[in-house]
């Protein structure tokens, strides 16, 4: 059989401009790899195809024929999964569709329910390697659909759900799909080749607002340390790539792992390797060898979930009390020359305007080199989603296409939704002011980090400043705005497919 698997072209420029990160999704390259070798399966990442949607997978997918087309997305890109899918109905008429990921594990009842259900064969829930390759043995005649754990299948027309399956055993997944298997290329930060691994999944803390849990439980599994070593190499040698983003939701949950981890890399000699990974402040406040090893092991780039300043909005989200360990983690980390993003959350029930200069002014206080700042989301299924609910704070129930993290779906008890997402904006402007990139930073990156400090940056203030003395602050942001909520909008894919209701 012919198996085509996509990921989709929606992006969250949440940090830095929407062209300036493109990674490959590395699930449905687990996904691919898993599947049995009799069968042809092709990659595609749509991330890489974002200015010409319909004419590259019209070209591409009529050239293939597959049997079997997945899709994989988040919530916020379920409406462009949708579009997909009914372009690809359109040009194969025959061929089987499979979706799956955070958004149909979640929702899987709420889309067999939905007017898209009759364009899609399959939903898989959960971890996809084992039920979609079972899936494609029972579409080839070798298994059956009532016996695949995780699999919603429609055997009268209508969804049957199969019992959700048990966790995968990680040490006997096979590695992703990084060669000719994927049809596109070029990702990048910035001007840097990067690849992504995995060395574990799952997390065992309980922020409320996360909707981990429904994909893996709460729940922490680590994939052997040779498997990663392995996935390394093949990421350093074969692909010539030095640049690795490592896509564990916390990769420091266990430092003693991480250690071991780390001294295996530091073994190996990578020549300028750079890993960017994912952490929470308490183990890295706590644990400085662990830090340390990181930074010999090429740990360059942390993301640290600082999520909020206030006690009382920590206590809400379900992350206790983290300020210190929140400001001793990025210290920790500067000390062993590793770049920060601190991540931020706005928008808890409580906050009035003077809550969220605070939050700025603690980020610039604690000196992290650049900022992920977020609005508060209610992600489906989450227990945060419920508590806003009952609240009467969920200003944007059903429409998933702003559930990015950087539109306001809610509003506080002192702001409304516009108030909210215009302070959100403003204060970061006012607050946080120019990026100046640490030398930290610069080092990283010399020759990016060089045109935004003596090209673009300066042109960029002469062009703001000319448009605050016109339009003001509010026009400004009424412009940004404007542009911003053209970031996922795909005119070459709406004008085949048309629109779609919100409630989709």
């Amino acid at each position: 059989m012919k198996i085509v698997l996509i990921s989709m072209p929606d992006v969250a420029p949440v940090i830095m401009h929407e062209a300036a990160f493109h990674m490959p999704n590395c699930g449905i390259a687990s996904v691919g790899a898993n599947i049995d070798d009799e069968h042809d399966v092709i990659i595609i990442d749509l991330i890489r195809k974002r200015r010409q949607l319909v004419k590259y997978l019209t070209r591409t997918l009529l050239k293939i024929r597959p049997d079997l087309v997945g899709l994989s997305s988040m919530s916020w890109q379920y409406t462009t999964c949708v579009k997909l899918v009914r372009l690809i109905k359109q040009l194969l008429p025959g061929v089987k569709i499979v979706i799956g990921g955070y958004h149909a594990t979640l929702m899987h009842e709420e889309i067999a329910a939905s007017p898209e259900a009759s364009l899609i064969d399959f939903i898989i829930r959960g971890e996809g390697e084992e039920a979609c390759r079972r899936l494609v043995n029972a579409l080839a005649g070798k298994d059956r659909f009532e016996d695949i754990a995780s699999l919603s299948y429609k055997p009268n027309g209508h969804f049957v759900h199969n019992p959700q399956g048990e966790l995968l055993d990680l040490s006997r997944l096979k590695h992703p799909i990084r060669d000719q298997r994927r049809l596109t290329w070029g990702y990048h930060i910035m001007n840097s080749k990067v690849e992504v691994l995995e060395t574990s999944r799952g997390c065992t803390r309980t922020c409320n607002y996360c909707s981990m849990r429904h994909m893996y439980g709460r729940t922490f599994r680590t994939f052997p340390i040779e498997r990663v070593m392995a996935d390394i190499d093949d990421i350093y040698h074969n692909r010539k790539t030095h640049w690795i983003f490592v896509a564990d939701d916390n990769l420091v949950l266990d430092p003693e792992r991480v250690i071991t981890l780390c001294d295996t890399i530091i073994a190996r000699r990578y020549e300028n390797l750079q890993l960017v990974v994912q952490a929470d402040c308490i183990s890295m406040s706590r644990n400085e060898e662990m830090v340390r090893k990181m930074s010999l092991a090429g740990v360059k780039t942390v993301f640290l979930g600082i999520e909020n300043a206030s006690k009382k909005n920590l206590a809400t989200a379900g992350k206790g009390n983290i300020v210190e360990a929140s400001r001793k983690a990025v210290q920790m980390c500067h000390k062993y020359d590793i770049m920060v993003v601190g991540g931020l959350i706005f928008g808890f029930p409580d906050d009035e305007e003077p809550d969220i200069i605070e939050n700025y002014r603690f980020l610039k206080s604690i000196q992290a080199d650049t900022a992920y700042c977020q609005i508060l989301t209610p992600y489906p299924k989450t227990g945060m989603r419920q508590h806003l609910i009952d609240e009467g704070l969920v200003t944007n129930p059903d429409d998933y296409r702003w559930y990015n993290g950087m539109w306001a779906n809610v509003k506080t008890r002192h702001l409304e939704s516009d108030r909210l997402q215009y302070l959100f904006w403003y204060h970061r402007q006012k607050v946080l002011g120019w990026w100046e990139p640490s030398e930290r930073v610069r080092s990283r990156g010399p020759l990016w980090t060089g045109i935004w400090r003596y090209a673009f940056r300066p042109a960029a203030k002469i062009v703001i400043g000319r448009s605050l003395k016109k339009y003001g602050w509010q026009g400004r942001y009424e412009r940004v705005i404007q542009r911003q909520k053209t970031v996922n909008v795909f005119k070459d894919l709406e004008a085949v497919t048309g629109d779609i209701p919100a409630s989709s």
